[in-house]
């Protein structure tokens, strides 16, 4: 498919336009030349990057700038990069007279510049070391702020260079992750099918299609992916940032993040405010997929009671108090804000077979396992890094962080568990 191509405007059947405004995607070997000529018109340039990622490629992009006034900002690379304030403060300490920040990185280098570059309309381009998520082209910059989880719309990259040659050479568990980020669409285009059936949402057949083509084409790669086979990793970083050029289409990362992600970004907090491990993003979002399929089977099993679940309105705040510390009271108002706490029940009972039909369209925990297995991805690391209690605890209340109807919310309403 011709990426460039998907960045003119689209009118689609479901009514809208469809644009991403991004100028132009290179995902070729020695990709990071064609930075010579498109910054030809800046010539103050700030660049971004972690000591791991500026080995990958801080030589490459510099000898491309060697014309340039650079300055670099160079986070430590020993330690896990939170794009939180302070992160921020020191990106925004270096940006008076700079006319382009050079990213040099993948999620969180990324997040970090759309971020800056959305609150001080400097634009920005990203040099992608790892094929490792689906942000790229994606304009909502995941951030922590105040301790919280929070997805800030901030625009989009100018440009994304991605050279295969550095792809490939990066760390087998970032490939992985691209892999099992793109795994994960089963499950967040099975939520978004199911929000659109039971609260009316915008639902684009267009987007979803071909972001299932994506998964497929993705699907076909695992073999290349484990032997780092350029083509492969190529074709891998192409469906990553397909699938983020379709989020700036449907106005938000609908097409791409569900329950999976709600899993993984618990995973996240959590483990930051309690300063215990959890996996790559998209790994975490492999395996949560897993899970989500077996809360969908269970639900399918189920006949649909006659009575919402609900805990005592008191008892559940402090339920969630004790789970998210300082983050809860932002959770809470964010759901009361959404309406998703809202009594749903003469839905889901007018349309439980429909419902039933959504969830039965994904694949079985049995199938995403195999899945996951081609490119090594073993489902025991998963129970090894997380207790019962913990996963437990994300089926409950992952569901609170993000503005998102999943297939957890059904779950809570009806069963409570």
């Amino acid at each position: 498919m011709d990426i460039n191509g998907l960045l003119k405007p689209l009118p689609c059947s479901c009514g809208k336009t469809h644009f991403c405004d991004i100028e132009q995607v290179f995902i070729e070997k020695n990709a990071i030349l064609r930075l010579k000529d498109a910054l030809k018109n800046h010539q103050n340039i700030l660049v971004v990057a972690d000591e791991n990622t500026f080995d990958a490629a801080g030589e490459k992009t510099l000898s491309a700038l060697s014309d340039k006034n650079v300055k670099t900002v160079i986070f430590s690379g020993k330690t896990v990069l939170v794009p939180d304030e302070k992160a921020i403060e020191k990106v925004n300490e270096n940006i008076e007279n700079i006319q382009m920040i050079v990213g040099i990185g993948s999620g969180v280098i990324q997040d970090l510049c759309k971020y800056v570059s959305g609150q001080s309309n400097i634009p920005y381009l990203i040099v992608a070391t790892a094929p490792s998520m689906d942000g790229y082209a994606s304009d909502g910059a995941a951030m922590i702020l105040k301790g919280m989880k929070e997805t800030v719309k901030s625009g989009l990259p100018r440009l994304i260079v991605a050279d295969t040659l550095i792809l490939k050479d990066a760390p087998m568990e970032m490939i992985k992750s691209g892999y099992g980020d793109i795994i994960g669409k089963f499950s967040a285009l099975n939520d978004w099918k199911l929000s659109a059936c039971v609260n009316n949402e915008y639902f684009c057949q267009y987007i979803y299609d071909l972001t299932f083509e994506q998964i497929q084409k993705t699907l076909s790669l695992a073999d290349g992916i484990k032997q780092r086979d350029e083509e492969s990793i190529k074709a891998l970083m192409e469906a990553l940032v397909i699938v983020g050029i379709l989020m700036s289409f449907a106005g938000s990362s609908r097409p791409a993040s569900g329950s999976e992600h709600h899993f993984s970004h618990f995973f996240e907090i959590t483990g930051i405010l309690n300063n215990t491990p959890y996996l790559a993003h998209g790994i975490d979002v492999a395996y949560s997929t897993v899970i989500t399929a077996k809360i969908r089977q269970e639900i399918v099993n189920k006949t649909f009671p006659d009575k919402l679940f609900r805990l005592n309105k008191e008892d559940y705040e402090t339920l969630i108090q004790n789970i998210y510390s300082s983050c809860a009271d932002g959770c809470i108002k964010l759901q009361e804000r959404i309406g998703n706490y809202n009594d749903k029940l003469s839905i889901y009972l007018e349309k439980e077979q429909e419902i039933k039909d959504i969830l039965n369209e994904c694949p079985t925990p049995e199938e995403i396992i195999k899945m996951l297995e081609k490119v090594d991805l073993n489902m025991q690391e998963f129970y090894e890094i997380y207790t019962n209690k913990q996963i437990e605890n994300a089926i409950l209340y992952s569901k609170e962080l993000k503005d998102r109807y999943t297939v957890l919310w059904l779950n809570y309403d009806l069963f409570g568990y």
